[in-house]
């Protein structure tokens, strides 16, 4: 409510005093009438109504109002209203497009309008430069005002996320912490539970014990495996979304991957003969290996298994291949039907490589699937590819370049916004400098033009002679003739009926050429200097 209050009664003072401008020039007493100070009036009340919501369209109607005052656009009554419009146009108005439109469509119109009341290009040329001084300057500060906020606000808003996000980085660093402290539990927990359930399996096994104590002994192993299990699982929940379970030792190599699952009763070969790549090359290596044998024993358990790694120029390819499973046709491989190739734990009880339940040691994916491989594979700036082969098997297969890539990061989102903002003000100064610049170019060319048409020869006078008819000395003129005497040109001779005066120089007002007739024939002729 009190900006809103703010508002209008900013409005009312604007009307107010723009209004004062017309009530003093358009008034009887200075030559114009009641009826124009109305209509005044009643505009700018209509230009200051329109100018918070579309300030350009205010500034336009001020502009024409002005034009019909004066084709120069520079008139006493509306100058003031023109610098205010402007200034306004350029606070409040977030495009620059329509302002530029506006701009392009004056001198347009501006010329027409000369043109059809029979004005002089000097008329032309006193609109663009009030053009250029009462309109696009006030225009362009209340650009760079309007950009230099923001960017100061952007600035405010970029040190208020920063504190939330170190407030942000603070709670995560603490809930990580947290994790790794029920890790270490878990491991702790973990160890003790499986211990006290080994012990319960030996007194169970034990014939010293009475059949109750062996059942009492048997309870208590299987409530210690659950335990261990429900333990694995909220420490599962505990972890962070991007971190999997380490089934793995950190450090451990393809070689003893295929080794340790080799050993879990998989038939796997390996053909390596690639040099280690890069460490986060080595971990996608690994990880589609892992991915690979982890697929195999879960769709083809007992079917063989080939790892090929293999070096070529500048890159490690990969290739893990497994046969189909037993009563699988063709196109029934790993990842057929469900299309996901996850990797969950394996139950291979029928091919005798683990105990019901349990999946060949250290195989257990972190269940991402193929989607998430592929992800792993990408960030280390290669590429997947998978296919189910002619024979029913499937084939995983990846390309890894020995040096990745350095990632380059993302600017964070309120640096971009900075960015932006200081983009906006660099374009809210160059955008209207260009524009004079070319407008000063333009009014230049039109200078330069209007003196070229009023610049007599210094060859052509001299042709000149006194006595000669108008229509003969015509032929040696130019096309235009200055308005006027020039104010430190002496005064006319008398008995001349009419004297014209030509520029003698491009550059400079004097000297000028003056020829006088008489009866339609050339009297006299000087330079003036």
């Amino acid at each position: 409510m009190r900006e809103a209050a703010r508002e209008r009664a900013f409005d009312v003072l604007l009307w107010l005093l723009l209004c004062v401008p017309v009530v003093l020039t358009s008034d009887p007493d200075d030559g114009g009438s009641w009826t124009q100070v109305a209509v005044g009036v009643a505009l700018l009340a209509l230009c200051v109504a329109l100018g918070r919501r579309r300030p350009v369209p205010a500034l336009a109607l001020t502009v024409v109002v002005s034009l019909t005052h004066g084709t120069e656009l520079f008139t006493p009554s509306y100058v003031l209203a023109l610098v205010a419009f402007g200034y306004l146009a350029g606070r409040r108005e977030e495009r620059t497009r329509p302002a530029l439109w506006l701009f392009g469509a004056v001198p347009v119109a501006g010329l027409v309008l000369v043109l059809v009341t029979g004005g002089t290009p000097a008329h032309w040329f006193a609109l663009l430069l009030s053009l250029a001084l009462a309109v696009v300057a006030p225009w362009l500060i209340g650009r760079y005002v309007r950009q230099y906020d923001r960017l100061v606000r952007s600035g405010w808003e970029l040190a208020d996320r920063m504190e939330r996000e170190h407030a942000a980085v603070a709670d995560r660093e603490r809930l990580r912490e947290r994790s790794r402290i029920a890790g270490d539990m878990h491991d702790s927990l973990g160890h003790d539970l499986a211990l006290l359930a080994l012990r319960a399996g030996a007194l169970e096994l034990d014939p010293a014990l009475g059949p109750e104590q062996q059942r009492a002994a048997g309870e208590l192993r299987r409530a210690a495996a659950d335990a261990t299990a429900r333990l694995r699982d909220i420490i599962g929940v505990l972890r962070e979304g991007d971190d999997e379970a380490p089934v793995a030792p950190p450090d451990e190599t393809v070689a003893e991957l295929v080794a340790r699952a080799r050993a879990s009763g998989m038939a796997v070969t390996l053909a390596d003969a690639a040099e280690p790549p890069s460490e986060m090359a080595a971990r996608a290596l690994h990880r589609v290996v892992q991915e690979g044998l982890t697929n195999a024993a879960k769709h083809a358990p007992g079917a063989p298994v080939a790892v090929v790694v293999e070096r070529g120029p500048g890159v490690v390819r990969v290739r893990v291949t497994n046969g189909p499973g037993p009563g699988a046709g063709p196109g029934a491989g790993p990842g057929h039907g469900s299309g996901r190739g996850d990797a969950a734990p394996v139950t291979t009880a029928s091919s005798g490589l683990a105990p019901s339940g349990l999946a060949p040691s250290g195989l257990a994916s972190g269940g991402a699937g193929l989607v998430g491989l592929d992800e792993r594979v990408r960030l280390a700036g290669g590429s997947l590819r998978h296919r189910t082969t002619a024979e029913g098997g499937f084939a995983l297969s990846a390309v890894l370049p020995l040096r990745p890539p350095v990632p380059r990061p993302a600017a964070p989102r309120s640096a971009r916004e900075l960015d932006l903002a200081r983009r906006g003000l660099a374009r809210a100064i160059w955008i209207p400098l260009a524009l004079l610049a070319a407008l000063g170019l333009l009014m230049a060319g039109v200078a330069l033009y209007t003196q070229h048409q009023t610049y007599l020869e210094p060859e052509d006078y001299a042709r000149i002679r006194v006595g000669q008819t108008r229509a003969e000395v015509a032929g040696h003129l130019p096309d235009r003739h200055l308005d006027g005497r020039p104010q430190r040109v002496s005064v006319e001779p008398p008995g001349m009926d009419e004297c014209l005066y030509y520029r003698a120089t491009m550059l400079a007002a004097i000297p000028v050429y003056r020829l006088c007739y008489v009866d339609g024939r050339l009297a006299g002729k000087a330079e003036l200097g």
